[in-house]
């Protein structure tokens, strides 16, 4: 009896435990009413003579995809299907995220710019993109590329690409033996850099001496594949695209439907990247730069080795907001029939199976995954740059 009455005591007076046991009464609340709601679809299912399960992954998708990275048929099953809808959406999500970060910290830099045409036309930029639908732009874009020049009519550039109205035809690589070692240099051209970085940094705090870091970094990267390429005896060639008929032959091509997209959400993603940008800046105090300046730094050094990677403890939070919704935004694509994961496996492969819950609940947990996946490398990335002072 005293033990009761001492564990109801600490229940109601000892705020952790009254915590603990809230929380865990309301998960077990929500977890019977996933079950019930289970239980009752799976009732109802049965009932109508609907048959649940992920058998029919392994059935004959029975239709084609336009867009595709890896080998694909209709008579491919409906897995590989969700697998080239994946890899499509991920190729325009990573695509999308480096180009409107490229695009939104020029147009953020633009907008502070003393120059009054240039800032003004990023203003313009940034309030009309900002305002107008998303779903509206991918259209718009997607509508001009439809415009240009038919098969016959194609433009040509070097003689080698060719823009059309059914996209841009360019040589296709043939990797030959040997490639794979030009490949392989290029990674770790890239892993020395980082090391090679710090390095520097640290010899630079210890000596005084600032080192040309950008340049140095930038030839090993360029160079060391160059030689290695040629070491190998040019381990590559191209297959060009020649007209035949009324189609190109050969060579690969970058469907409009791709381009639409790709343009859209890097427009769109960037313009709002871009005011991210410029309030990270701001946040900089002024007296930062003019202490720059004071000490004879030129303004393209004062911006890249002092306003920015301060700035960048304010950009990278939101950053990572415009990473995730352009990553759902590619989900867009349905409306320009490009193949993405909800336009192939969440849209025809639904309409034939009649699976939706099975193949909406992969498309879910699948886009949670990828979501939470940038989530923790951004996050990581962002203890990176935060201060460090010492406890």
């Amino acid at each position: 009896k005293d033990m009761s009455n001492s564990f109801l005591r600490r229940l109601i007076f000892d705020e952790k435990i009254r915590s603990l046991v809230i929380q865990t009464l309301i998960i077990g609340i929500f977890a019977i009413i996933i079950y019930i709601v289970t239980q009752q679809t799976a009732y109802n299912l049965e009932k109508r003579g609907i048959g649940t399960g992920f058998g029919f992954l392994n059935m004959s998708a029975g239709y084609d995809i336009s867009i595709k990275l890896i080998p694909y048929t209709s008579d491919s099953t409906h897995f590989r299907a969700y697998l080239v809808g994946l890899i499509n959406t991920l190729l325009i999500a990573v695509c999308g995220c480096f180009l409107a970060t490229i695009l939104g910290f020029l147009v953020g830099i633009i907008r502070l710019s003393s120059n009054w045409l240039f800032r003004n036309i990023a203003y313009v930029y940034v309030e009309f993109t900002r305002n107008v639908p998303v779903l509206l732009q991918i259209i718009l874009y997607y509508t001009i590329l439809l415009y240009l020049p038919k098969i016959k009519q194609a433009l040509v550039i070097f003689d080698i690409f060719y823009i059309t109205n059914r996209g841009i035809y360019s040589p296709a690589p043939i990797f030959k033996d040997g490639f794979s070692i030009v490949a392989w240099s290029f990674v770790i051209a890239i892993i020395s850099t980082i090391f090679l970085k710090k390095y520097l940094k640290k010899k630079q705090e210890q000596t005084g001496n600032q080192y040309p870091i950008f340049y140095i970094n930038s030839a090993l990267i360029i160079f060391t594949p160059i030689i290695f390429y040629y070491i190998m005896g040019m381990p590559l060639d191209f297959n060009h695209p020649v007209l035949k008929g009324f189609n190109f032959k050969g060579g690969m091509v970058i469907r409009p439907e791709f381009m639409g997209m790709l343009l859209g959400l890097t427009i769109y993603t960037a313009a709002f990247i871009s005011e991210t940008v410029r309030s990270g800046i701001m946040s900089v105090s002024k007296g930062q730069r003019e202490a720059s300046q004071a000490l004879g730094l030129k303004n393209n050094l004062v911006l890249r080795l002092i306003v920015i990677p301060q700035a960048l403890r304010v950009i990278i939070p939101p950053l990572t907001s415009q990473y995730l919704n352009l990553t759902k935004n590619s989900s867009l694509g349905i409306a320009i029939g490009y193949a993405d994961l909800v336009h192939g496996f969440g849209g025809i492969s639904l309409n034939q199976t009649g699976k939706a819950i099975e193949i909406m609940s992969m498309v879910m947990v699948t886009y949670l995954t990828i979501s939470l996946t940038i989530s923790l490398f951004m996050n990581i990335y962002n203890k990176a740059v935060q201060f460090k002072g010492n406890a």
